[in-house]
């Protein structure tokens, strides 16, 4: 809803660079392109298109190194489909599908002349808190449809589940060709736009988490942000700190593995019943 102050939290103080950005119909307002490493960003959209009372999700995006082959793949399986693979403004092969909860999917490929590879090994300050995003979080409310669509169809394999309680509460998804994964966020009722705020989330990873969290603390947290809530340990047994950028979206500093080095086995709790998309 401010993009500067989204970007005094993702640049100021988390630590990242924009290598570019592109006006929107408003020409005060742009979509801004936060990196985290040569493949990975945070995009920003102003937020003027949007309702303040809405969900901050955009969409997710997942990369592909032949867009218009998955394209037609997608097709044959049923997903629906644009009828061609366009290039966008900074010169990638994209477009977007929905997934069975209606999370918007971008089905991306990195041609060699985009602004992309043009920044590549660029923009990627010693400042950053983390150099690579481990998942980010969606809201699953057909657990069923979402593991035919990620995981039949797209080929995601799932490497864990967990539950706080009886019922499952999150499964994680893994890409096939690399170690990121999607976090099916699962919900029991039709959820507030608090509860998806936070469900919502991207998570950066860092080896030592308690050292990270004391970098942030040296700096200068943006006025009128939530406060962060205290380092802990997860389900999944590792140790994390959530933070909350200026629209309240929940940014997880998580380490890769468990505090004591022990596997924490996935949960046997049965997932909540199916409901409509939110």
């Amino acid at each position: 809803s401010d993009m500067a102050k989204a970007r005094a939290f993702y640049e100021g103080f988390l630590g990242y660079e924009s290598p570019f950005s592109i006006p929107r119909k408003d020409p005060n307002e742009q979509l801004v392109w936060i990196k985290i490493n040569d493949r990975q960003t945070v995009e920003l959209f102003p937020g003027s298109e949007v309702s303040p009372e809405t969900d901050r999700l955009y969409h997710i995006a997942i990369e592909t190194d032949d867009a218009e082959a998955m394209r037609l793949y997608l097709q044959s399986k049923g997903v629906a489909v644009p009828p061609k693979t366009a290039i966008g403004k900074i010169g990638n092969k994209n477009y977007f599908v929905k997934d069975p909860n209606g999370n918007t999917v971008e089905i991306v490929e990195y041609l060699p002349d985009s602004w992309t590879v043009r920044e590549k090994g660029k923009f990627m300050s010693d400042r950053r808190i983390s150099t690579r995003m481990s998942h980010v979080g969606v809201m699953v409310g057909q657990l069923d449809l979402s593991m035919k669509f990620y995981g039949e169809i797209l080929g995601f394999t799932e490497i864990w589940r967990g539950g706080g309680g009886a019922t499952l509460s999150w499964v994680n998804m893994r890409v096939p060709d690399g170690e990121d994964y999607v976090e099916f966020m699962l919900y029991a009722r039709a959820p507030t736009r608090d509860v998806m705020l936070t469900k919502h989330h991207i998570c950066l990873e860092v080896d030592d988490v308690e050292k990270a969290g004391a970098i942030l603390a040296s700096r200068p947290l943006p006025p009128g942000l939530k406060a962060p809530d205290a380092m802990k340990t997860g389900v999944n047994g590792k140790r994390q700190i959530n933070y909350y950028d200026p629209d309240g979206t929940r940014v997880e500093i998580m380490e890769p593995r468990t505090f004591d080095r022990k596997p924490v086995l996935p949960s046997s709790a049965k997932p909540p019943a199916p409901l409509p998309p939110y």
